[in-house]
């Protein structure tokens, strides 16, 4: 039976810092990387501060949920080491670990952690894949995404969100995650082929250039739907010979994808 969850994501803004100095940053991708009996290892903050809420979270909103439950440890443990609470204004820094969307000003909001942990055990992420994220929004999922693999590619629309959450991820020390304004519709074909791509806004039919440039073999996490009505959230995989699957997960609502999508 189709569970029923539904969680309005949306993206949010900080202040506005120099255009400068963060178009700088959004060109630079670097990070010290060492292949090891196969394992890839990389830099990963870790953030003491309000740890013991941050298991909490996990232990009661995520794993044991009632609706769908995450069991991937990858995913529980990622979850456990990234600090909502940076991405969530001062004013509700008391209710930065609840499992809900907060307001973050301009009537925008942060999404749920349970989604966030969902979405990303839909990728069946390893490390070393390529992961491209269509709307950056505050970070917060891309951060998560980061603690799986280092390849984290993120598209955002809106120049100021994009441009504050390179600043954030310089800040907190996720110098893994590159930061691309543009539009998601089209991806980025630069890094691509992706072994996953996440998108966090519906449009109402998968973009062909995301088709395009994911891997065989590779899946997309994608709400798709009419932002009139109920979405769903479909996971698509793509075969060896091109050919799409798409399994439908469970109702949601999330905000339209803009830009070129609003043309079709």
């Amino acid at each position: 039976m189709i569970k029923i969850l539904i969680i309005i994501i949306v993206c949010w803004s900080f202040s506005c810092y120099s255009s400068d100095k963060h178009e700088k940053a959004a060109s630079t991708y670097s990070f010290e990387q060492e292949l090891v009996s196969d394992t890839l290892k990389w830099d990963r903050p870790r953030f003491n501060e309000r740890k013991k809420e941050r298991v909490q979270m996990v232990l009661k909103d995520i794993q044991k949920s009632r609706y769908d439950p995450v069991t991937d440890k990858k995913v529980l443990d990622a979850m456990k080491a990234v600090p909502r609470h940076k991405f969530v204004p001062s004013f509700y820094q008391n209710r930065a670990y609840g499992n809900y969307p907060l307001p973050i000003g301009a009537g925008q909001t942060i999404s749920q952690p349970l989604i966030v942990a969902h979405m990303t055990e839909l990728l069946e992420i390893k490390p070393g894949d390529r992961i491209l994220e269509i709307g950056t929004g505050s970070g917060y999922q891309a951060a998560v995404l980061s603690e799986l693999t280092p390849y984290i590619f993120s598209i955002e629309i809106v120049r100021e969100l994009g441009l504050n959450a390179i600043e954030l991820f310089r800040q907190l020390g996720y110098n893994t995650i590159k930061v691309k304004i543009g539009d998601g519709y089209e991806g980025w074909d630069e890094h691509a082929p992706y072994d996953g791509i996440i998108v966090t806004c519906a449009p109402e039919e998968i973009p062909a250039p995301l088709i395009r440039q994911l891997k065989p073999g590779g899946r997309i996490v994608i709400p798709l739907g009419k932002v009139d009505r109920i979405q769903v959230l479909v996971v698509v995989e793509k075969d060896h010979k091109g050919n799409l699957k798409q399994n439908v997960q469970y109702p949601v609502r999330f905000v339209p994808m803009t830009g070129k999508a609003m043309e079709k």
